[in-house]
């Protein structure tokens, strides 16, 4: 009995990466990011869809536990806690615009369908905070990673991902039903390993390097993600959240050794956070995508609207022009993997109702499509339109 149920879980589990293999091929083929098709696989596979996973639950679970802790240590290994400093000093007025822009209407909409403060407080992160992976990469396929605005998205992207240092144990505190006084030492203890991590960063971290680092690369993974997830565990223990622990370990590693780190771990990341979006996927029901499918849509549009104004203003305050301002706005659009995380550590705290996870997946679904699709074409069609202005003032 335990021989089959070994064998069926073999089968399913590579029957899963063997499909996302599959998926993330079609994507590369069609130029867009895969994060939608994972979700659409774990919708297919999971709770009410065609063909119901029931053997590898608790594998894709841990699994994706791992990938939240890789996602995460990745990006702070994107940063010198130098580039963070720096990163927040010259873009805090653009970075307070994109926040207030871009959280309220995930509010609005939580609190219109009755989901309360806890609801509202997680779709707010959902709708607020761009992908950089999917962001990164559209900079790269279209060559622009040295155009005049490419700096001010970057700067925009790096103060969202310190407001997430700080956003996450708030949102661990507050789904936990933790009280004021426990949020407030939570809270508490998540900005003092901020400010602590960056100081030993800037003063210290060739230590840190030196105690994570090795010329073996056995030995190099093997430190790393044992440090990854001993502090990911600890920074849960204290309730300050996993994901920040992380992205703090990634900061204090500098230098070559996060440059090595970051190569080495990209393929393992790239497996686990495939399957936490799996996950994730399997846990929304497909039926209850259509109740909240208008939603999404006004959600999309709306918040693609106030990505764009954000970009728009912060490029032209770096004296880009409006050609450059429009690429900084659509390059903003996209949604994926942050907002999934968030939405990830909501439904499973069950802290918000079941269509909580429907609209955002159905939110990032349609984000993650259109962020890709309005860089490519957002300056094509404003010289289209500035070619007709011009046609048209020129006519007898």
């Amino acid at each position: 009995m335990v021989a089959h149920e070994t064998a069926l879980s073999l089968i399913q589990l590579g029957a899963v990466l063997f499909g996302l293999g599959l998926l993330g091929r079609l994507a590369a083929r069609i130029g867009m990011s895969p994060i939608p098709l994972y979700l659409i696989g774990g919708l297919v596979f999971g709770t009410g869809g065609l063909i119901e996973l029931r053997h590898v639950d608790q594998f894709i679970e841990l699994a994706s536990e791992i990938g939240v802790v890789l996602l995460l240590l990745l990006l702070g290994l994107e940063y010198t806690a130098s580039e963070l400093v720096t990163g927040l000093r010259s873009s805090w007025a653009a970075g307070v615009v994109d926040l207030i822009l871009n959280a309220l209407p995930g509010v609005a909409v939580a609190l219109i369908l009755g989901w309360g403060a806890t609801g509202a407080v997680a779709m707010a992160g959902v709708t607020y905070i761009s992908s950089s992976g999917i962001v990164a990469k559209v900079l790269n396929d279209l060559g622009r990673l040295g155009n005049r605005e490419t700096p001010t998205i970057l700067s925009i992207l790096v103060f969202e991902d310190l407001v997430m240092a700080g956003y996450l144990p708030v949102l661990t505190a507050i789904l936990a039903g933790a009280g004021f006084a426990a949020g407030l030492l939570t809270v508490g203890i998540a900005l003092t390993a901020v400010t602590v991590v960056l100081v030993v960063a800037l003063r210290f971290g060739n230590h840190v390097s030196k105690i994570v680092d090795s010329d073996d690369r056995e030995i190099f993974l093997l430190k790393l993600l044992g440090s990854a997830l001993l502090v990911a565990g600890v920074a849960s223990a204290l309730q300050v959240s996993a994901a920040v622990g992380a992205f703090l370990l990634g900061i204090a590693i500098s230098d070559s050794t996060a440059h090595n780190a970051a190569k080495l771990l990209e393929p393992l990341r790239d497996l686990f956070a495939a399957l936490f979006f799996v996950l994730f996927g399997l846990s929304t029901d497909p039926a209850s995508i259509p109740p909240v499918l208008g939603w999404a849509v006004v959600l999309a549009v709306v918040t693609a609207a106030t990505k764009i104004a954000t970009g728009w203003w912060a490029a032209g305050r770096a004296g880009a022009s409006r050609y450059g301002r429009a690429r900084a706005g659509s390059a903003l659009v996209a949604r994926g993997e942050f907002s999934i995380v968030i939405a990830g550590l909501a439904v499973t705290a069950g802290a918000v109702p079941t269509e909580f996870a429907a609209l955002a997946t159905t939110y990032v679904l349609i984000m993650a499509v259109l962020g890709p699709v309005a860089a490519r074409l957002i300056e094509p069609v404003l010289r289209w339109a500035d070619q007709l202005r011009t046609t048209a003032a020129n006519s007898p």
